[in-house]
């Protein structure tokens, strides 16, 4: 039974670190947060199973003729073996969280010593669980440490309070603009040390009556007691802000910068933003540069640079940023005619219910025109204020006037990111030779 303990213990805990990692991004601090997470299961069942092994009928006794006839040899063999078990199980969960955080690019901050946090809190656990089997026998105590240590690890949600910071601590899902707080997992480790250490002297004092262990019980106690007072200085917080730079940038066609975890989700992001960008070239809505924002300020084109989250690489993500930057064009539209322009932007299928005329009339216009339009309506647009009446054919403006009121820019205009558009500013210099050219030409004729 020991020895089924440990596939099923690591498969039950590479389950629930899993689901701590951001999809398709690597980041050393969450990938140490959602191994500790792991013990919040581990600690528990490790806890039951060395209760459950005090009550076996062999006890394992069969360990003890390794050693001399003291009575604190046995059950400090006995608890050696747990606590292996458990380690195993451990290990293969930081193994395989640790690998696939390897085989994607991440940001430099590997901290070891949050794994050797999490290692003592699970050893914490299994102590407690084994000396609440010996000290009190009986069946009933297996079920007493199963509903202790769960309720422990259950009711201790992350920033709840400064509980939730003492092992196995509750440090809740680390994003890519956070970090670890520095000095937290050497706390929690000597926090997890010093009363594990307590509670094994303590035992082996009842049993031997040694005086010379009140020394290692109190120095043990002494850190546990630091260590609770400076977890308590936290406030509850494991994580910290981290600042907003050090972002990787692709700069063409358009410039696209990134956390440097999403380095892979430049090209698809860029492919996603420059339609985008080309239909709202020459309205207050155009942009040419697309940042990730560190925060939750809301998405949106401000200044011509367009802000999105991209919280995780899941299958998807570039469709959620192009619909999360569309919707911060206005102000969540529910009417038909803004859903209209709203899935033209998209490209997405136009929703058929309360459109009418204004849908097919819409749907019947070339990309320029479309284009046209939306440089004429798009305050309306952006309020949304549009009408049936609104969707009437506009002219696509002459290659001269559209120049000078989109390159050379009105006021909150950029221009679209494509190939025309960069040779934009050098057309008025070749338009001063066509004025001078009969001049040219007169002079040439003798």
């Amino acid at each position: 039974m020991i020895l089924i303990a440990v596939p099923v213990l690591a498969g039950l805990g590479v389950a629930v670190a899993w689901q701590g990692l951001i999809p398709g991004v690597a980041s050393w601090d969450c990938a140490v947060a959602a191994v500790g997470t792991s013990v919040r299961l581990l600690g528990p069942l490790a806890a039951t199973l060395a209760a459950w092994a005090t009550l076996r009928a062999e006890r394992l006794d069969y360990l003890r003729t390794l050693g001399t006839r003291s009575p604190a040899v046995g059950p400090l063999l006995d608890l050696l073996l747990l606590c292996g078990v458990a380690m195993v199980a451990y290990v293969v969960v930081a193994l395989v969280i640790l690998a696939d955080t390897l085989v994607h690019p991440a940001a430099p901050g590997f901290h070891p010593l949050g794994l050797l946090a999490g290692a003592a809190a699970l050893l914490l656990c299994v102590v407690a669980g084994y000396l609440a089997g010996r000290l009190v026998p009986r069946p009933q105590t297996v079920a007493v440490v199963a509903m202790l240590t769960a309720a422990w690890s259950a009711l201790r949600p992350a920033g709840w309070s400064w509980l939730s910071l003492l092992p196995p601590a509750s440090v809740g899902p680390v994003g890519l603009y956070a970090g670890l707080r520095p000095g937290l997992a050497a706390d929690q480790l000597l926090w997890s040390l010093g009363l594990a250490t307590a509670l094994v002297a303590g035992y082996l004092w009842t049993l031997s009556q040694w005086r010379p262990l009140m020394l290692p019980i109190a120095l043990a106690l002494g850190v546990t007691a630091v260590s609770t007072v400076r977890l308590h200085g936290y406030g509850g917080s494991a994580t910290v802000r981290t600042q907003f730079a050090g972002q990787e940038c692709r700069s063409w066609p358009l410039t696209v910068c990134v956390h440097p975890a999403l380095l892979p989700a430049l090209p698809s992001l860029e492919a996603v933003a420059t339609p985008l960008a080309t239909r709202l070239a020459g309205t207050p809505g155009g942009f040419r540069v697309v940042r990730q924002l560190p925060d939750q300020t809301p998405a949106g084109v401000r200044r011509g640079v367009a802000w999105v989250h991209v919280a995780d690489l899941a299958p998807g993500y570039e469709r959620r940023t192009a619909q999360e930057l569309v919707a911060g064009l206005h102000t969540r539209c529910q009417a038909p005619y803004e859903q209209f322009v709203d899935a033209w932007l998209l490209d997405a299928p136009a929703p058929q219910p309360g459109g009418g005329g204004a849908l097919r009339r819409f749907e019947g216009w070339n990309e320029a025109q479309r284009q046209a339009w939306l440089r004429h309506h798009y305050l309306a647009y952006r309020r949304c204020a549009l009408r049936g009446a609104d969707f009437q054919a506009v002219a696509p403006a002459p290659a001269r006037s559209q120049d000078r009121s989109t390159a050379y820019g009105a006021k909150g205009s950029t221009p679209a990111p494509s190939a025309s558009a960069v040779r934009r500013p050098s057309q008025p210099s070749t338009s001063r030779p066509s004025r001078t050219r009969p001049t040219y030409a007169r002079k040439s004729t003798p």
